[in-house]
C-alpha cells in the first residue's frame, strides 16, 4: 500500500479539512510517513488569507515538487487561485477545500485530476492529535467581506449534519479527547443553508449532552451572526463543558472602514454586543481579530480602532497588517502606503501587548481549575482556564487531560505560569 506525507497550513478549519482526509484514506488502508521524502504521495493542504502565507506556500510547492512524488496540493490557495499552483507545479493534482470529501479519487487517479467544487458536506473526521480533537461544524459564510480571499476558496456556506458532529464528537470523546474544537469560518451561521431550522445552539446542546470529562471551544463567529441567536447562545455558554470564551472578529474600529470592508454590523452595534455577554457570563474571554491599514483607514480610523481596544480590553487580539489578496474587491480600492501600515501596526501591538498583559497580571496570586491541553516548550505543559486563557505549568507531575488546581506566579502578555496549588 502506497504511503503519504501531509502537510498542513493554516487555521482550524484547513486542520480539519486534513482529518477528513487522513479519515477517509485510513479506511482505504494508506499509510502516513514523517517525511515527504519517504512518500510515495504529498498532501499540501495550503493556506492564502496573506500575501507572506501565499509566498511561502509557493516557496514549499516549489519545494516539494523537486521530490518527484505524486503531489496533490488541497486547501484554500489550490481553490482560490489554481493558476498560480499549476504555474509552479504543472502536474499537481489540485483538491479545493470543499472537496476534501473526493480526496480518494485524487488520489488513485493515474492522471492529474482538478477537483476544486464540492457538494453538501457530509463527512467528519475520525482521527485527532494529542487531547484537541478539532470537529468542523460548517465551512464557507454567509457574507462576503471586500477583503477575503477565503471566500473564493470557500464559495458557498456548507453545514454539516447534526448526526454526523455529534457521533464525530462522541468518538473523539471515547478515544481520549479532552478539549472539543467546533470550527467554522462563521460557526454562528450553522444551519442557513439548512432553511435555518436548526442552529450553532443545537450544535452545542447536543454535544453537551454527551458522557464524558471534556470542554468544548466554540470556534469563530461574525458578529452579525452571533446577534441573531445570542440569547440562546449566551445561555448554552452557561454550561460548564463550554468554555466562557467567544471568538469575534471586529476588523476595525471605524464604521467608514467597517462599510469599505462590507461588514455587516456597525461600532455601536458591536459594542452592545460585548457589553450584553460580559454582563450575562462572568469571566468571559472575547478575542477579535484586527486589520490594520484596509483601503480607506486614515489616521482618524486608525485611531477609531485603537480607542476601540482601550475601551473594550480584549485579552487577545489577532492583529494583521492588510495585505492586497487577488480577485478581492479591497485589492481594487487605493491603498494605504507599506510604510503607514507598518507604523500603526506597530503601535497597535504595542497597545495591544500592554493591554493583555495588564488583564494577566489580575491573575496573578490567584488559585484556579486547569484543564491540561497541550505540551508546550522545554518541557512544560499548557492547560487552559475555564475562559481559555493559556497557563504553562513545569513540572514533570503534569499529565495531559486533567484537572489541577493551579496558583498563577507570573504573566506575560501572551499567557500565564503557574505551580500546583
Amino acid at each position: 500500500m502506497k504511503t503519504i506525507y501531509v502537510e498542513t497550513y493554516g487555521c482550524a478549519l484547513n486542520r480539519a479539512d486534513t482529518y477528513v482526509m487522513m479519515t477517509l484514506l485510513k479506511s482505504e488502508g494508506y499509510n502516513f510517513v514523517e517525511n515527504p521524502e519517504n512518500a510515495d504521495i504529498i498532501i499540501l493542504n495550503t493556506c492564502a488569507v496573506r500575501l507572506e502565507t501565499e509566498e511561502r506556500m509557493k516557496q514549499r510547492i516549489k519545494e516539494l515538487n523537486t521530490l518527484s512524488k505524486k503531489l496533490v496540493v488541497a486547501g484554500c490557495m489550490s481553490s482560490a487561485e489554481p493558476a498560480t499552483v499549476l504555474s509552479i507545479a504543472p502536474n499537481a493534482s489540485l483538491i479545493g477545500p470543499q472537496s476534501v470529501e473526493r480526496i480518494i479519487d485524487v488520489i488513485k487517479s493515474e492522471e492529474r485530476k482538478i477537483v476544486l467544487e464540492g457538494d453538501r458536506a457530509l463527512i467528519t473526521p475520525r482521527t485527532f492529535d494529542g487531547k484537541i480533537a478539532i470537529i468542523p461544524v460548517a465551512d464557507g459564510c454567509a457574507g462576503n467581506c471586500s477583503f477575503c480571499i477565503t471566500k473564493l476558496a470557500r464559495r458557498k456556506l456548507r453545514s454539516y449534519p447534526l448526526r454526523e458532529i455529534v457521533n464525530a464528537v462522541r468518538d473523539a470523546v471515547q478515544a481520549g479527547a479532552k478539549e472539543i474544537e467546533l470550527t467554522g469560518q462563521d460557526t454562528a451561521a450553522y444551519g442557513l443553508d439548512l432553511g435555518g431550522s436548526i442552529s450553532l445552539v443545537d450544535v452545542v446542546n447536543k454535544v453537551t449532552e454527551i458522557d464524558g470529562d471534556f470542554m468544548i471551544r466554540i470556534g469563530m463567529m461574525t458578529p452579525e451572526q452571533a446577534m441573531r441567536i445570542i440569547d440562546n447562545l449566551i445561555e448554552i455558554m452557561r454550561n460548564p463543558k463550554v468554555y466562557k470564551f467567544i471568538h469575534l472578529p471586529v476588523q476595525s474600529g471605524d464604521d467608514r472602514v467597517l462599510k469599505l470592508m462590507n461588514r455587516k454590523y456597525t461600532i455601536d452595534e458591536y459594542k452592545e454586543l460585548v457589553s450584553e455577554i460580559r454582563s450575562k457570563i462572568p469571566f468571559v474571554n472575547i478575542t477579535t481579530d484586527i486589520i490594520i491599514g484596509h483601503p480607506g483607514e486614515d489616521e482618524d480610523a486608525f485611531n477609531n480602532t485603537l480607542l476601540l481596544m482601550k475601551e473594550l480590553r480584549f485579552e487577545r487580539i489577532h492583529l494583521a497588517m492588510y495585505s492586497i489578496r487577488p480577485n478581492t474587491r479591497s485589492a481594487s480600492m487605493p491603498q494605504v502606503p507599506d510604510s503607514v501600515k507598518k507604523k500603526r501596526i506597530q503601535i497597535a501591538n504595542k497597545l495591544y501587548e500592554d493591554i493583555a498583559l495588564s488583564i494577566h497580571l489580575e491573575y496573578v496570586g490567584s488559585t484556579s481549575r486547569v484543564i491540561t491541553t497541550e505540551l508546550g516548550r522545554k518541557g512544560s505543559v499548557v492547560g487552559r482556564l475555564v475562559n481559555y486563557i493559556p497557563v504553562v505549568i513545569r513540572s514533570e507531575n503534569v499529565e495531559l487531560g486533567k484537572w489541577y488546581n493551579v496558583k498563577i506566579t507570573e504573566a506575560s502578555f501572551y499567557d500565564l505560569r503557574g505551580v500546583f496549588a
